[in-house]
């Protein structure tokens, strides 16, 4: 059908065919969208490598840039591990799995439940890996979970009374790192293991302030010490608590640029602790640290953030869904520097330590990033943290366990009270034992 329409065009003119003028008016305009949807996303990844047999543990990876990452490193047929706050045996995470599975026509891909948001559930998994005897396989570990609250949210609190922020974007993966870094060192020499930090450009204008952090806690010292005999059993209750003692409507107090800025920091420093070790076999360390900036996506995180988590906004969200389409990437397209970061061959060798956006290393835009000395302070200020957090972690889950069988035993001995039937001295049973 085009060939006769472009026949009559040339033997007869181009107003012999309907609508053919209006058409070449919209050609031009047509042409300028689909070069500027080019434009805004991004470099597309040209590296390339098989994945068989490599095992790569994956945080964020069931939405968003890290579910477009999963699929491709899973379609080249890597072994997925996904770090998940759900436990494997949720139907949606199971159906999840199994639809990736099919997709990509692998089936090396697992859950294990890992919550971000706790330092007990993260250490619990670590500890378990790195006591594997020998040493479990790991060629990569890709860090895409991350959180961004609406603006001018009240303050979120986790299980251990941390910023949500702070401790979903830096701490949890400080945390992670730290207690995985034994198997990550005695992986062998040969081995190309890799440590992709997916990071923001939000850190280019954060404070380096680690006071900040003590400031948007304040919420939880001006709760007391006293609410751990309360059993608050998850971020809410202890939300709720501080917000009992005045402290919970504290708005305006964003972790999320100085998380970032931190991440990267740690991630520097992490290079530099690995590389400090000194292998029994003289050779080089073998895993390298990579952080990329995928820039501006369509992703939940995005999509809860621009709406400021209410309906007003989400119908505003989508009344310039065009826009939004046109100049922000898809998560396949924000995934592209992030695949380049993770099967780059200029990264299986060197110091490491590098920065990637648009698929190409870039400098890092913030002098803190290499400063040994911010980094040496970040490292401390988190482990004091942890350390802190975690025993009063401990007196909590103790404080519940023991509730929990006063309780259990009060039921059990009510039970008996109502199974055990008194006889009154009139009854059958009592006068024929006369």
């Amino acid at each position: 059908m085009p060939i006769p329409i472009l026949v009559q065009g040339v033997t007869e003119g181009i107003a012999s065919i309907p609508y053919a003028w209006d058409i070449l008016k919209l050609v031009p305009w047509a042409l300028l969208l689909a070069a500027l949807k080019y434009y805004f996303g991004g470099a597309r990844n040209i590296a390339d490598r098989s994945m068989h047999s490599k095992v790569v543990m994956v945080t964020g990876g069931t939405s968003g840039i890290g579910a477009s990452a999963v699929h491709a490193l899973a379609s080249r047929g890597a072994q997925i591990i996904l770090l998940t706050q759900h436990p494997p045996t949720d139907m949606f995470l199971s159906e999840y799995i199994d639809d990736l599975r099919a997709t990509t026509n692998n089936q090396m891909i697992y859950a294990e439940q890992v919550d971000l948001s706790s330092l007990h559930s993260i250490r619990t998994f670590a500890t378990k890996w790195i006591d594997n005897v020998p040493p479990r396989r790991l060629d990569m570990i890709l860090l895409c979970g991350s959180t961004n609250p609406p603006p001018k949210k009240k303050t979120q609190l986790t299980v251990d009374n941390l910023d949500e922020e702070w401790m979903v974007n830096y701490l949890a993966n400080f945390h992670l790192l730290s207690i995985l870094s034994p198997a990550l060192r005695v992986q062998p020499t040969y081995r190309d293991v890799r440590v992709v930090f997916a990071v923001c450009s939000g850190y280019i204008g954060a404070k380096w302030e680690l006071g900040k952090v003590g400031e948007a806690m304040a919420v939880t010292a001006s709760a007391g010490a006293g609410k751990y005999g309360k059993r608050e059993k998850n971020a809410a209750a202890a939300a709720a608590a501080a917000a009992a003692a005045g402290g919970g409507e504290k708005k305006g107090i964003s972790l999320y640029g100085l998380s970032k800025l931190s991440l990267m920091i740690f991630a520097q420093s992490f290079q530099k602790h690995l590389n400090s070790f000194k292998r029994p076999d003289g050779q080089e360390p073998s895993t390298r640290v990579v952080m990329v900036d995928p820039g501006f996506t369509r992703t939940p995180g995005f999509r809860r953030w621009m709406t400021g988590g209410s309906l007003w906004g989400l119908l505003l969200y989508l009344l310039t869904w065009p826009v939004w389409w046109l100049v922000l990437k898809s998560p396949e397209q924000g995934a592209q520097s992030i695949l380049y970061a993770a099967m780059g061959e200029k990264f299986a060798k060197g110091e490491g330590g590098w920065m990637v956006k648009e698929c190409k290393e870039v400098d890092v835009a913030r002098r803190e990033v290499k400063d040994e000395a911010a980094g040496k302070l970040l490292w401390e200020f988190s482990e004091k943290m942890i350390e802190v957090k975690e025993k009063e972690g401990a007196v909590r889950r103790a404080v519940e366990k023991k509730e929990k069988e006063i309780e259990e035993q009060a039921k059990a001995a009510a039970g008996t009270g109502a199974g055990t039937k008194e006889q009154t001295p009139g009854s059958r049973r009592n006068r024929k034992g006369k």
